[in-house]
């Protein structure tokens, strides 16, 4: 099923079926008024969820309406947790060459993760606000999962049964800001700024035979200022799949119902699939060229972000930003 968030008057939101087209919505305040409260109750709340979801893509749901992206917020407009990974290797190593660094032997066996900011998520029509250009505004295409509760101490089994729903993302970062903050030795903070995630988010069972070994083997499409950016596949070169990034987190703490674990940049070793950020962009010229060439985002230019099925149509929704100057 498929299921988003429409903005209203408390922090959370109106929880919304949406039909498989994303061309109807209903709200279900019977069932929960918010994703969260359907996620706290799951075992209950699913059924219900699906049997209106099942009657609206019939078109046998009397008040549903026209599903209507622009109300949208992120399906969680706040989580109790945001953990992001970097399971794809190939971006990674880009950017450890582009210092003349090779990846250490443990990052193929030990993922990558760091605890973003999960109070404040923009919608994902919403402008990106830059107090300074000097940071770095970058975009970051991912794939997430938001999961049921997780025990602490879960192996990879019991994660994947604890996925609860995917969505996309955008992980905005201020690449300027990340070197001085990992010299500290304690990680991001001021560089990750609120992120975004898509309109919708859907039950893997909506993915079909393209949601396989805990990954999602589709591309994502990116488009940056209206033009074609990159298409890599966030299958193919995931060095560790979303229940292994979910038991990386269970390992010393228990997970919340509505936590979110994030798979980091995609990116793919084929240059033709082009990139989901423009960091990745830039090392690629550093390593041919000496120095980076592509600009960071400045106020007015836009990143769109999507994923779409075998037959060519929008799963997720597309999360769709400019960048708009923030005194």
């Amino acid at each position: 099923m498929k299921l988003a968030t429409y903005q209203n008057q408390s922090r959370d939101g109106q929880l919304m079926v949406v039909s498989r087209d994303l061309a109807h919505a209903v709200a279900v305040p019977q069932i929960a008024a918010n994703l969260q409260q359907a996620l706290d109750n799951w075992t209950q709340a699913a059924p219900a969820l699906q049997e209106i979801y099942d009657a609206l893509n019939r078109g046998d749901v009397a008040d549903a309406v026209a599903f209507d992206a622009a109300r949208c917020h992120s399906p969680l407009p706040r989580a109790y947790q945001w953990a992001d990974g970097s399971a794809y290797l190939n971006h990674v190593a880009l950017v450890r060459k582009a210092r003349g660094a090779e990846v250490p032997a443990s990052f193929y066996h030990d993922p990558l993760m760091y605890q973003g900011g999960s109070d404040n998520f923009l919608p994902p029509l919403a402008p990106i606000p830059l107090r300074d250009a000097a940071w770095g505004l970058d975009f970051e295409g991912e794939v997430a999962v938001i999961t049921g509760d997780v025990a602490l101490g879960s192996d990879v089994a019991a994660c994947a049964g604890q996925i609860r729903l995917l969505m996309l993302v955008n992980d905005v970062t201020l690449r300027n800001l990340i070197p001085d903050e990992l010299a500290k030795g304690f990680g991001f903070f001021q560089s990750k700024p609120a992120t975004a995630f898509s309109p919708v988010a859907v039950t893997p069972d909506e993915l079909g035979a393209a949601w396989h070994d805990g990954k999602v083997h589709l591309p994502l499409l990116v488009d940056y200022n209206h033009a074609f950016y990159g298409n890599p596949n966030a299958g193919v070169e995931m060095q560790f799949s979303f229940p292994q990034l979910v038991a990386h987190v269970a390992k010393t703490r228990a997970l919340a119902a509505g936590s979110i674990v994030g798979s980091g940049t995609i990116s793919n070793h084929e240059r033709s699939s082009g990139s989901c950020c423009l960091a990745e962009q830039r090392m690629i010229e550093i390593i041919e060229h000496g120095a980076p060439r592509t600009p960071f985002m400045k106020v007015g230019d836009s990143v769109r972000i999507e994923m779409k099925d075998a037959a060519g149509a929008s799963i997720f929704g597309a999360i769709a930003q400019t960048v708009v100057s923030h005194d």
